[in-house]
């Protein structure tokens, strides 16, 4: 075997090198340039870790085969810009308030890309923190608070891109902002729970139910029979009451999601008032396991992946976005 011996001064030389700010700059152009064939390297690890199986890219068929055909696909760079308009926490209020309304909106107390700018003595006592460009990342502030932990770790979120945590490429190119929203809360004032509309083609079909603390997974079809169905061991199914304006859910849900072949629209019901929470494109980063795995399928065959690549591409309203968004302290 043929040894190769490096000059004394090349060695050196990388020795130096080694914790400078040169090698970090090269590992980060070196992350950006492999993006993509990494992201999908990682994503077919992924889904062969969940489901013990090859991902079938050629003809997917279940719905998870086509929510990872679908990470995927976007992350090869096939991602249409209103994705990401809609996955962005901030731009998306405009198109909700051009669907729907504004009053479907909560609202807007503050938001900007600089922390130390967060105008807390001018905030109510309660109010929600939350970045533009992330998923599952918030704040809730109730009371008296340490300013300097939330600039710290509102800091942490500017600084990081969202993507790398499970190759979601909608979050890649999202703006970093910080938006402060009002605190919504029932009449007894405990937190309202989180509707979450799974919709096909602009259909909603089933309903997932999550509290505050996220114990509870009971899935309901739209006429709310509770499913036998649980999703990534998530067992807790209790039979929850129906919402006294279910049918408005399902209709602001329907419009939200139209001209998109999957999406989930995550809704909000405050004190007989709807509330849009978000639009999510990627549920879990696509760590779903489907039990009895017959509904993966059902899922499947609902979806219709041509309008990933076709009616997703039309643009949102972002005209006069600013007084769409709802009144701020800036104003």
């Amino acid at each position: 075997m043929e040894h190769v011996v490096q000059p004394k001064g090349v060695s050196v030389f990388r020795h130096k090198l080694r914790d400078t700010w040169l090698v970090d700059q090269y590992r980060s152009v070196k992350r950006r340039v492999m993006r993509r064939s990494e992201g999908e390297a990682f994503l077919l690890r992924r889904y062969f870790r969940i489901h013990g199986k090859p991902l079938n890219m050629a003809n997917p068929q279940t719905f998870t085969e086509k929510l990872f055909w679908r990470m995927i696909t976007w992350n090869r760079g096939d991602l249409p810009p209103r994705v990401t308009q809609l996955a962005d926490k901030y731009t998306v209020r405009a198109h909700v308030a051009s669907t729907v309304g504004e009053k479907h909106l909560i609202k807007l107390l503050w938001h900007g890309n600089d922390p130390r700018a967060i105008p807390f003595d001018r905030l109510p006592a309660e109010y929600v923190i939350k970045p533009s460009h992330a998923a599952g990342q918030v704040i809730i502030v109730k009371g008296h608070t340490d300013r300097g932990e939330i600039i710290r770790t509102v800091s942490g979120w500017l600084a990081s891109n969202y993507y790398w945590h499970g190759r979601e490429s909608q979050y890649y190119g999202i703006p970093p902002r910080i938006v402060i929203e009002e605190y919504l809360t029932n009449e007894d004032g405990s937190p309202p729970l989180d509707y979450k509309f799974y919709c096909f083609n602009g259909v909603p079909d089933q309903i997932i139910v999550r509290n505050h603390t996220h114990d509870i997974h009971p899935i309901f079809d739209t006429a709310w029979n509770l499913l036998d169905l649980v999703v990534s061991n998530c067992t807790a199914r209790l039979l929850m009451p129906k919402p006294v304006n279910l049918e408005e859910m399902l209709v602001l849900a329907a419009k939200l999601s139209a001209g998109l072949g999957f999406v989930r629209v995550d809704l909000y019901n405050v004190k007989g008032r709807v509330y849009f929470g978000e639009i999510t494109f990627t549920p879990a980063a696509g760590i779903i396991k489907y039990a009895p795995e017959s509904w993966d399928l059902k899922h499947g065959k609902k979806w219709n992946l041509s309008l990933d690549m076709e009616a997703i591409a039309k643009p949102i309203i972002t005209d006069r976005q600013d007084r769409q968004m709802g009144c701020t302290l800036e104003e």
